[in-house]
């Protein structure tokens, strides 16, 4: 009687493990298209024995005997899950990141406390962008890894935070250096620069001097050249550059030497460079008479340097009638001193720190010749230096084979004051790559800078390391952020909250929290999904012999209780 109950008993065990398997099973089919899914398997194991006899130990006369021993059933022992990478599916969609290796993403729960470090853990990586830029998973959890700074750097050892992608984020980028290439080839050294002479002026009151004010200055018939108000307008042009015009405005204190001043400014005179016997500037010439005199203008040497004063006029504040051009070039005197020499000039856009473009010449001239090669001096200058066009000279030196041999005032800085950007921009200019040879092919200075204007992010790009790259408008291409993943001991001891979340279990191990394709975590891979690692034709196997278990453990119950009744019903 009770080993037919036991036989019962037995029967059962093998019908809830049995079941428990068709359920895992079940699962298992279930999710065979859910992406990341990893299935399971159940592991069974016997309930316990009885022992009917321990057996005995073989003597020199007797063989010894087995133990005898009934078993009591089946149970599950473990649902282990099989935690093998699923194939690699491509999507398309940049924001779909699949890891191929160890590791699995970490997500902040929705709701979640700014600054709170309670994680769930996923190898789901079906992520998009939400409207604030945030990236998240279909449940609007937040994804975390690390964030750029101002300088698009990245600290791998940060604080784990939400990633964002912005997407109206603007940046530029400051041009840092200048190229410049090509062949000056030597020809005739400069020894003339162009020389400006006004008409003769006057002055009110006897005395002319860099301190007298404008509106004491008259013309030979005394006749006023400025008046308080005026605003003087002057149009110039250096060699082939662009003309550039500015305006000076005429007050009742406004000084000879400060409208010289403006004039030099204007016309870009470099005035350190000494090139020839006159200093290089604008200057006040005594007349001959008390109290009068003329305005020189010396430029730089070169033919790139020559002068012309193209527009001048004054236009009175009040709208009144316009009094003459107050200042006029003598031609007879202009003739007398023109720009000569070998020269080349060239010009490109550089950016400041905002992005706004600026214009950089830079003009080279041959100043020298000998037996040991030639010199040359460059001059640099830009229209939206504050302060003046001129920013400074060097010399380029080279051997008689057409070497660079030496190089000085190649760091230039642009004054930008008041601009809104950076102050001081310095600027490295690289003439490596000039020569002093005569190029068949054409000679001359071409340049070339890096730096950007400013642009707004069109697209982003996610790398193998989880390197977030931002592609803008103006073909900047900056890191943005890092996906950050985390490793465990053992992975299989997380706690499934389903959703594709896991949780830190009790034998699972802490986090390590890592950077894609940093120590033993994988790479990730951007525009696909890891699919189900569910064999189908396997579970469609274990399907069968776990139904035909559950079957054979009813056959035992049935065939006991058929047993019981035949028993029961022989005791009437």
């Amino acid at each position: 009687m009770s080993a037919l109950s036991s036989a019962l008993l037995t029967g059962l065990s093998g019908l809830v493990a049995n079941q428990t398997e068709l359920s895992v099973v079940g699962n298992n089919i279930a999710n065979a298209n859910t992406t990341a899914f990893k299935s399971s398997q159940v592991q069974f194991t016997p309930q316990f024995y009885v022992t009917d006899d321990t057996g005995s130990e073989p003597t020199s006369t007797f063989g010894g005997t087995d133990p005898s021993q009934v078993g009591l059933g089946t149970e599950v022992a473990s649902i282990t899950q099989n935690l093998s990478q699923g194939e690699l599916q491509n999507t398309g969609i940049a924001s779909d990141l699949a890891i191929n290796g160890n590791g699995y993403f970490i997500i902040q729960p929705a709701g979640a406390a700014p600054g709170a470090q309670n994680f769930n853990y996923t190898r789901d990586g079906a992520f998009k962008v939400n409207e604030a830029g945030q990236l998240v998973d279909d449940e609007g959890d937040f994804v975390m890894g690390y964030n750029a700074d101002s300088n698009f750097t990245v600290n791998p050892n940060g604080t784990l935070a939400p990633v964002v992608i912005p997407s109206s984020q603007e940046i530029a980028q400051a041009t840092g250096t200048a190229t410049l290439t090509g062949s000056l080839t030597a020809g005739t050294a400069a020894t003339a620069a162009t020389t400006l002479t006004s008409q003769t002026i006057y002055s009110a009151t006897g005395t002319l001097d860099g301190t007298t004010p404008l509106v004491d200055l008259t013309d030979a018939s005394g006749n006023p050249l400025f008046t308080a108000g005026d605003q003087v307008t002057v149009s110039a042009q250096v060699g082939s550059q662009a003309p550039v015009t500015q305006t000076f405005n005429v007050t009742g204190t406004a000084s000879l030497a400060s409208y010289e001043s403006f004039l030099n400014s204007t016309l870009g005179i470099n005035s350190s460079s000494v090139s020839t016997d006159q200093v290089p500037g604008v200057s006040l010439i005594s007349g001959s008479a008390a109290g009068s005199g003329t305005i020189q203008i010396v430029g730089n040497v070169g033919t790139v340097n020559s002068l012309s004063i193209t527009d001048q006029q004054t236009v009175t504040s009040s709208g009144g009638v316009d009094p003459g051009i107050p200042f006029t070039v003598d031609s007879a005197a202009q003739n007398a001193g023109v720009a000569n020499g070998t020269s080349y000039s060239t010009s490109q856009t550089v950016y400041d720190s905002l992005g706004n473009p600026l214009t950089l010449n830079v003009n080279a001239v041959e100043s020298s010749t000998s037996d040991s090669g030639t010199t040359w001096e460059f001059f640099v200058s830009s229209p939206s230096n504050i302060g003046g066009q001129a920013i400074s000279s060097g010399t380029l030196s080279f051997d008689t084979s057409g070497n660079l041999i030496g190089a000085t005032g190649t760091s230039v800085t642009l004054n930008l004051a008041g601009t809104g950007a950076e102050v001081q921009q310095p600027i490295d200019l690289n003439f490596s790559q000039v020569d002093g040879l005569g190029n068949s092919a054409g000679s001359g200075l071409t340049m070339s800078a890096d730096g950007y204007k400013a642009g707004t992010i069109e697209s982003y790009s996610i790398g193998a390391d989880g390197v977030i790259t931002g592609n803008f408008s103006n073909g900047l291409n900056e890191t943005i952020g890092q996906i950050a993943l985390a490793n465990f001991t053992n992975p299989s001891g997380l706690n499934n909250l389903g959703n594709n979340n896991y949780s830190v279990g009790a034998n699972s191990g802490g986090p390590t929290v890592t950077t894609p394709g940093s120590g033993s975590a994988g790479t990730l891979v951007s525009g696909s999904l890891e699919e189900s690692n569910v064999d189908l034709s396997q579970e469609f196997i274990n399907l069968i012999i776990a139904s035909t278990g559950y079957d054979a453990s009813s056959r035992v119950i049935s065939t006991g209780d058929q047993l019981l009744q035949e028993l029961l019903s022989s005791q009437r």
